[in-house]
């Protein structure tokens, strides 16, 4: 046998099984890699001793494909892949796209819309006596009554609309270990989730519930009242939290969806043990002859150290999906998983990334989480650092020292998520020092979002002014070294709050450094979010307060074509952007102007300079964004 895990009848009978015990579904390729959710589960089943087998991509047209695998004695797993299935087939504009690097051979088209949906239905109708149980992603951010971006309304909880028994939402090692042992000892359906934390199911009444519960609006009251869609989703949010958070309740029609507190977080000892089991670290070898799947090339040479992020951006599904709080491995694990990486074929030397949802984050926020959780109605990073932050780069400093250190090993990089306002929130020089001088590569990548602190305060990202003290600190290191290396930002437009002359001032920026961006990200209405809900409601969950959104396809085009002013496609869109905004100052040929007239044209006789917009800051003041101290807002290389 190769190793993996069987992925058909015939890959059973070849490992002497004539059935498994559980039967996961997933819209991916079985990519045997711990970034990969349904290699972590499968594998944490396997270690406990279930048989699990492994059906990626079925034929989403017909049950053909579920019932050639066979009945499974407790359960079938589903989940959408490593990405939601909607966004994986569209674009932020619903378009779709023409690949998916979850597929052999990047092809699209192998998964369905909706994919855990589309698949719960076929298992039911495959093996109608079989409990279902979703999981994953897709599953995890519609567990509730939830506004959906594609259809453009509020639809039920997936499990209403699929029928499935229960859910596991979040991170599942834990959830699924004690849902199987229950169904082992004879629990059925949605019965086996009661009283399993980070699961949840429907039930015909609340009652008996094994945890403190608090009830969530409607799902009637939901899609007829947007107040009370926005009043749902942050209770959804208050109540994420395994320390304090209680179980939530919402009526379904007759039903009750029930949703228990989130799993406890992993111990050291039992993140280490995780991945630590026998992976592959690649995709299976079935797909060898479609090309391979080309997901598994940014993560086949990282290592993941940590989960979670107390940074909780409100586009970010993180915090609802992981959570807020850090869990981390012990160096010893990381450094095993080196040596693993470092007698790989193809293994040239080079850790792609030490990393995780953000790659600096190592131990909780503060020494109070532990036992209180984390706070209600406050942020460790917004709209400033926490008094009680404690920021420390120590430990990861140190593990990163030891992975270089390594035989084999000529460099470790750093690229997933770097939170810069924590790094500045860290007066100590030594982890910037030592990043910039040995773990990125010609360019540092971090995500600032926007410039205006307007948009920031309806991303829950903190002042523009602790980007520009980083960049600037960012330069001074660079020169100490002797180094010539970039800073890339990734921006984001037409985000809720974000207005068009927020976007002018943002380009403006941009024109005064020098830099404009190649690829500009436009919000992206994900369920689950909290800027999800203030693009759907029109207000902000946090105060209920009401909150401008670019929903037309113009705005959206105006704020886009303003962060790359200089496209000669974009002239048309920019120009009537900014007449729009009253901005035919920026229109001539000062080294401020974004556009020029056009051959022949003079520019406008009466425009003036107009004044900046005044930018809500995080205490509810007013603040008019900094203007830059020095230029030369490096660009990133060319491509030869």
């Amino acid at each position: 046998m190769n190793g993996f895990l069987p992925i058909s009848k015939q890959e059973m009978a070849d490992i002497g099984w004539y059935y498994c015990d559980f039967l996961l579904i997933t819209g991916d390729a079985y990519i045997d890699h711990p970034s990969f959710g349904t290699a972590v589960i499968s594998r944490v089943l396997e270690d406990a001793g279930y048989r699990v087998a492994i059906l990626s991509q079925p034929d989403f047209r017909s049950e053909a494909d579920i019932l050639a695998m066979g009945r499974p004695r407790y359960a079938v797993l589903i989940n959408g892949g490593n990405i939601d299935s909607m966004v994986a087939h569209y674009t932020a504009a619903k378009k779709r796209r023409s690949d998916d690097a979850y597929t052999p051979g990047g092809k699209a088209g192998k998964r369905p819309d909706r994919a855990v949906t589309v698949y719960a239905m076929l298992a039911r109708r495959a093996f109608p006596d079989v409990p279902v149980y979703l999981g994953g992603i897709e599953a995890s951010l519609r567990r509730f009554a939830h506004y959906d971006y594609w259809a453009d309304r509020v639809m039920p909880s997936i499990l209403e609309s699929t029928g499935a028994d229960g859910l596991m939402f979040g991170m599942g090692e834990h959830s699924v270990l004690e849902l199987a042992a229950n169904l082992k000892h004879g629990k059925k359906g949605a019965a086996a989730c009661a009283g399993v934390r980070g699961t949840a199911y429907l039930a015909h009444d609340a009652e008996g519930l094994s945890f403190p519960a608090v009830e969530c609006p409607s799902f009637e009251e939901v899609c007829a009242n947007k107040p009370a869609y926005a009043r749902s989703v942050k209770l959804q949010y208050d109540e994420q939290d395994h320390v304090r958070g209680k179980a939530l309740v919402q009526r379904h029609g007759k039903r009750v969806l029930i949703q228990n507190p989130p799993a406890l977080p992993l111990t050291t000892a039992e993140m280490d043990h995780v991945y630590g089991l026998p992976y592959m670290r690649t995709y299976h070898p079935s797909y060898e002859a479609e090309g391979g799947v080309p997901a598994i090339q940014e993560v086949q040479f990282s290592i993941i150290h940590n989960r979670g992020c107390f940074g909780a951006c409100n586009f970010c599904a993180l915090a609802f999906h992981q959570g807020r709080y850090i869990q981390s491995r012990s160096h010893e694990s990381v450094i095993a998983e080196a040596k693993q990486i470092v007698q790989m074929p193809g293994f040239k030397g080079y850790i792609h990334d030490v990393g995780g949802p953000t790659a600096n984050f190592r131990a909780p926020a503060c020494k109070q989480q532990e036992e209180h959780g984390l706070c209600k109605n406050k942020r460790c990073l917004f709209p400033s650092a926490c008094k009680n932050l404690e920021a420390d780069h120590t430990d990861y400093l140190n593990l990163l020292r030891e992975l270089r250190q390594l035989e084999g090993i000529k460099k470790v990089f750093v690229r997933s998520g770097l939170r810069y306002d924590y790094m500045m929130a860290d007066h100590n020089d030594a982890f910037f020092r030592e990043l910039v001088e040995h773990h990125i590569s010609g360019q540092l990548k971090v995500a600032p979002e926007h410039m205006s602190d307007n948009a920031l305060y309806y991303m829950g990202k903190p002042s523009f002014s602790v980007y520009e003290q980083f960049r600037e600190r960012y330069a001074r290191i660079n020169q100490k070294l002797g180094r010539k290396q970039y800073l890339v930002p990734y921006l984001m437009s037409s985000h809720p709050g974000a207005t068009l002359d927020d976007a002018i001032l943002l380009a403006e920026y941009l024109n005064k450094v020098g830099y404009m961006p190649e690829q500009v990200q436009d919000f992206y209405p994900t369920p689950g979010t909290l800027s999800t809900a203030m693009y759907y409601t029109g207000i902000d969950p946090r105060t209920m307060q009401p909150v401008f959104v670019a929903k037309t396809a113009e705005e959206k085009a105006m704020q886009r074509a303003l962060l790359q002013w200089r496209r000669p496609d974009k002239r048309p869109i920019v120009l009537a952007a900014l007449k729009k905004a009253g901005r035919e100052d920026l229109i001539g040929f000062g080294k401020e102007c974004l556009i020029r007239p056009a051959r022949g044209e003079k520019p406008p006789a009466a425009a003036k300079k107009q004044p900046a917009a005044a930018h809500r800051t995080g205490k509810g003041g007013t603040h008019r964004p900094p203007a830059p101290k020095k230029k030369g807002w490096a660009k990133a290389k060319k491509k030869k």
